[in-house]
């Protein structure tokens, strides 16, 4: 796979902002450019949005693309049936990414409405989460 898109969903934009203790204190641009450097071969692409329409939009543009998706949809994760209908709706493999164990936190976190239809999920990892999931591609 020599292309894969990142989409980040709501509040990932304030990485290193964002309870540090939780998700890390490093910007998702800053460890971007790590992954870039440390998969040369590799064209990553990035979008994020705090929209849900804007991330099904995203999902919609790459997903018949033959690349991969590495998909952090956040709190969407749990609450949305539209991102959970194009990922399903879609040819590209996705792998769903959390940066923090989901299993460790709130009841409603545990489940996932479109992990069903994706390649895996991996959880738990911090930043370094992203690279497991590039690595499952290769």
């Amino acid at each position: 796979m020599n292309k894969i898109v990142i989409i980040n969903g709501p509040n990932l934009n304030l990485l290193g902002k964002r309870d540090p203790i939780v998700y890390g204190s490093q910007s998702f641009e800053d460890y971007l450019a790590t992954l870039k450097k440390n998969n040369p071969s590799i064209k990553l692409q990035f979008f994020q949005s705090n929209i849900e329409g804007e991330i099904v939009n995203k999902l919609h543009q790459v997903g018949f693309e033959p690349c991969g998706i590495i998909l952090n949809a956040g709190g969407y994760t749990h609450t949305s049936v539209a991102i959970a209908d194009a990922v399903a709706a879609i040819s590209s493999p996705v792998i769903e990414v959390h940066i923090s164990n989901v299993y460790s936190r709130e009841e409603f976190r545990h489940h996932s409405l479109m992990a069903a239809s994706c390649k895996g999920v991996i959880a738990g990892f911090g930043l370094n989460s992203y690279q497991l999931a590039i690595s499952s591609f290769l």
